[in-house]
C-alpha cells in the first residue's frame, strides 16, 4: 500500500499483516463464498486468533488498545479483497455492533460476550434499520414493553448485515414510543432468544458473500440484564457511533477504489487495440490519472479524520464529508475501469464486474450521500 505519515512502524506492519492474510485466506476462496452467500466462521476464528477483532479493544479484555488510525488502515486493507461482502461481514462485526457494547456494557455483560468477540467465537450484528425506517432512525416502529424483570421486543428489522450469523444482536427497540428519538433503547439479544427469528434471508444487487436478512420480533422476552447502556438513551448512542461506522466505510472504499485502479492499469497495459495497448492511449491514460488523484486526496482525508477521533475532537463534520465524498467517488472509479475493460469488464466472471456491483451500496448504506451531505450543511452554513 501506498506510504502514509499517519501510519507509524507498528501500523504498517500491521496493515501488511492484514494484507498477507487476505492474500492467503480470502482471494482464493472469495469466489465460493460468493456462491454460498457466507463467509465461514473458520476464517473469522483465524482473524479473531491474529489479532483483528480486537483493535480498538483494552489490553484487558485482550485486544489491542489501538485508536481509529489503526481501523482507518484495517479498513483500507479490507477494501484490497475485491470482495466487498467479506469487509463488511468483518466492519459490521468489529465497527458498528460490537462497539455498542464495549462502550455502553456493563461488567457483566462485557465479561460475557468480549472474549467471543474478540477470539471470533462470537459474531456480532447491529439491527436499527427497518421497513419503514433506515436513515430516520427515529422513525423506528419496534417497541419493547416492559414485563416483569424484562422487556417484551415486537418487530422487524431489515438489510441486517450478519442477521443469519450473528450470535449476538445489538437490536435498538422504543420503549418511550411517545418521546420519539428520546425513546429509544439498545438491547443485547442472542440468537436462541424465544420469539426471535429470521424473517428471510435477502439477496443483493452485490455483497454476495455477505449474508443480509429481515429480522422479526414475535414477543421476544428480554431480560433487564441484556439492556444495553441507559434507558431511553439508544439514539445517543446509535448518533455516537456513526461517525466510527462512516469511518471505516470510507476507507474501506479507498482500498476498493485503489484496488480497482490498479486491476485496470494492469489490463490496460497488457490489453491491445489498433496496434497498441490501451495505456498507450491518452485519453485513457488521463482518466486513469484522473481518478488516481482523487483517490490518494481521499485516502490523506479518511486519515486527517481519524487523527481528528484519536485526538479526541469532534469530526462529525469531516467524516461525514468523507462518507459523502467516497461513497460518490468509488462508483465513479468502477465506472470508468469497467469502460476500460470493455465487453470484458460486463461479464460475471471478471473481478471488475463484481466489484462494481459491490461498491455501488457505499453511497446508500452507513448513511445516503443526501443525509451526508444535509450533516455537513447543518454544520457548515446554519
Amino acid at each position: 500500500m501506498k506510504p502514509n505519515i499517519y501510519l507509524d512502524e507498528d501500523l504498517v506492519a500491521f496493515q501488511k499483516q492484514t494484507l498477507e492474510f487476505i492474500d492467503r485466506e480470502v482471494k482464493p476462496y472469495g469466489d465460493a463464498w460468493e456462491t454460498e452467500h457466507r463467509i465461514p466462521r473458520d476464517v473469522l476464528r483465524k482473524m479473531g486468533e491474529i489479532g483483528f477483532f480486537g483493535i480498538r479493544v483494552p489490553e484487558r479484555f485482550g485486544g489491542l488498545d489501538l485508536g481509529p488510525i489503526a481501523s482507518c488502515a484495517f479498513a483500507e486493507a479490507l477494501g484490497t479483497s475485491t470482495y466487498g461482502g467479506f469487509g463488511s461481514t468483518v466492519l459490521v462485526h468489529t465497527d458498528m455492533a460490537s462497539p455498542h457494547l464495549l462502550n455502553a456494557g456493563n461488567e457483566a455483560q462485557l465479561e460475557r460476550h468480549m472474549p467471543g468477540i474478540i477470539s471470533g467465537e462470537i459474531l456480532t450484528a447491529i439491527a436499527v434499520t427497518e421497513p419503514d425506517a433506515g436513515s430516520d432512525v427515529a422513525g423506528m416502529r419496534t417497541s419493547a414493553k416492559k414485563d416483569g424483570n424484562g422487556y417484551r421486543l415486537n418487530g422487524t428489522k431489515m438489510f441486517i448485515t450478519n442477521g443469519i450469523t450473528a450470535d449476538v444482536l445489538i437490536v435498538a427497540a422504543k420503549t418511550e414510543p411517545e418521546s420519539g428519538s428520546s425513546g429509544i433503547t439498545m438491547f443485547l439479544v442472542e440468537r436462541d432468544t424465544e420469539g426471535f427469528s429470521v424473517g428471510r434471508a435477502l439477496d443483493k444487487h452485490g455483497w454476495h458473500c455477505s449474508d443480509t436478512a429481515e429480522l422479526v420480533f414475535d414477543d421476544a422476552w428480554i431480560s433487564e440484564d441484556n439492556v444495553l447502556g441507559e434507558l431511553n438513551r439508544g439514539f445517543y448512542s446509535i448518533m455516537n457511533n456513526f461517525q466510527n461506522e462512516r469511518l471505516v466505510l470510507g476507507s474501506q472504499a479507498v482500498g476498493e477504489a485503489q484496488t480497482a485502479i490498479d486491476i485496470t492499469l494492469e489490463y490496460t497495459q497488457n490489453r491491445r487495440a489498433f496496434g497498441a495497448t490501451l495505456y498507450d492511449k491518452q485519453a485513457i491514460r488521463h482518466r486513469l490519472a484522473t481518478v488516481q488523484a482523487e483517490v490518494d486526496a481521499a485516502r490523506q482525508f479518511a486519515y486527517h479524520c481519524a487523527w481528528l477521533m484519536e485526538s479526541g475532537q469532534d469530526a462529525v463534520k469531516e467524516v461525514s464529508e468523507l462518507k459523502a465524498l467516497v461513497g460518490e467517488l468509488v462508483n465513479r472509479v468502477m465506472y470508468e475501469c469497467v469502460q476500460f475493460h470493455g465487453g470484458m469488464g460486463y461479464m460475471t466472471e471478471s473481478t471488475i464486474e463484481r466489484m462494481s456491483r459491490d461498491a455501488r451500496i457505499q453511497s446508500i448504506g452507513g448513511g445516503a450521500t443526501e443525509v451526508m451531505l444535509e450533516e455537513v450543511a447543518k454544520r457548515s452554513y446554519v
